[in-house]
């Protein structure tokens, strides 16, 4: 899977948090400010080159939808740097002091109520 350009991982955020909309809808959940309409159409078309979004034609435009979820991009990402352990990901941040000790035991915890 390629990795997504900073603007591009945006139109996605929005697009999985929303699960399917036309340009108009993902750029009113964009910050400001704003990006114009052809901008994002040109990148969700390029998106669609890739792979990550899919369309369906309503009238005369067409509504967006992912085709990679966010997890599955995530876990690519998390190949891509940390060789997919967990255990690396979670020790870069607990050595960068990012993730405190409560934190820490939270998620041990959430794995404990899985087992």
């Amino acid at each position: 899977m390629k990795k997504l350009a900073k603007r591009e991982e945006q139109l996605m955020q929005v697009l999985w948090q929303l699960e399917k909309a036309f340009v108009k809808e993902i750029i009113e959940e964009l910050p400001e400010p704003k990006p114009h309409y052809n901008t994002v159409s040109t990148m969700i078309r390029i998106l669609q080159k890739k792979g990550f979004v899919g369309h369906d034609a309503v009238g005369g435009s067409h509504q967006y939808h992912p085709l990679i979820s966010r997890e599955a991009y995530l876990e690519d990402v998390l190949d891509g740097y940390y060789g997919n352990s967990y255990k690396s990901l979670v020790a870069h941040f607990a050595k960068g002091e990012k993730i405190s000790p409560a934190e820490l035991e939270e998620i041990i915890e959430m794995i404990k109520g899985k087992k």
